[in-house]
């Protein structure tokens, strides 16, 4: 049987806030498997977004356990989170996060460049990369060159340069306009059909049907999953 990819066990995390705790995680629960397309949904506040920093390593939880592709996260110091960033996560944002006075091919090459490959190497993947997401065309333009829709596509070739184990795509699509999301929707499934595992945070209903599993948050816990 497979290993799970993603394990989270009573998971929690707390803010104290004017001498107050606040629970942004109340003990979550959660196993993902390798290949999933999973949309992590809720209100604002419910805890969605802090558990995607969990699992992308961005946080640290308070308590409970957290285990990704056989990493426990929950005891890892600042630079041991930061090198499992690297080798294990793929970040696509909401706000495109390119180097403007950069070209699509170095914006997607510059992850590469901190693991040490040398500049054949980058190139050629950020290339390959940058072809999967249809943009082999595009390669010399610059972000102010490009619409909101291939700026998301590169920032998605930059996620997958790494071969990353997981996809996080936080609202990626909440600077586009509908026709554009359907694209940059339409290049997510390919990729989950090719068995990348994606992880995708949401409060747009029509945005997280696309998802072949659904998980709603609430007041920091895990409401529903149909999987």
């Amino acid at each position: 049987m497979t290993e799970p990819l993603i394990q989270a066990r009573e998971l929690t995390r707390v803010y104290t806030l004017g001498g107050s705790d606040v629970y942004a995680l109340a003990g979550v629960d959660c196993t993902l498997n390798a290949g999933e397309y999973v949309a992590i949904m809720g209100p604002s506040g419910s805890g969605k977004s802090t558990f995607m920093n969990m699992v992308g390593a961005l946080d640290r939880p308070s308590s409970g356990e957290l285990v990704i592709a056989g990493e426990a996260l929950s005891g890892m110091t600042p630079d041991e989170l930061a090198d499992f960033r690297n080798r294990k996560v793929g970040f696509v944002f909401q706000q495109f996060n390119l180097l403007p006075r950069t070209t699509a091919l170095d914006n997607v090459a510059l992850p590469l460049l901190y693991r040490g490959l040398p500049p054949k190497e980058r190139n050629a993947r950020a290339a390959e990369c940058l072809t999967m997401v249809g943009l082999g065309d595009r390669m010399d333009h610059h972000p102010s060159q490009l619409s909101g829709g291939q700026q998301q596509r590169v920032a998605i070739a930059r996620a997958l340069a790494g071969k990353p184990s997981i996809l996080l795509a936080d609202e990626p699509t909440g600077a586009l306009d509908s026709q554009t999301t359907i694209e940059v929707l339409d290049i997510l499934d390919q990729l989950n059909a090719e068995g990348i595992t994606i992880v995708l945070v949401t409060h747009e209903s029509e945005v997280g049907a696309r998802a072949r599993r659904r998980i709603w948050f609430r007041d920091g816990l895990i409401v529903e999953d149909d999987q």
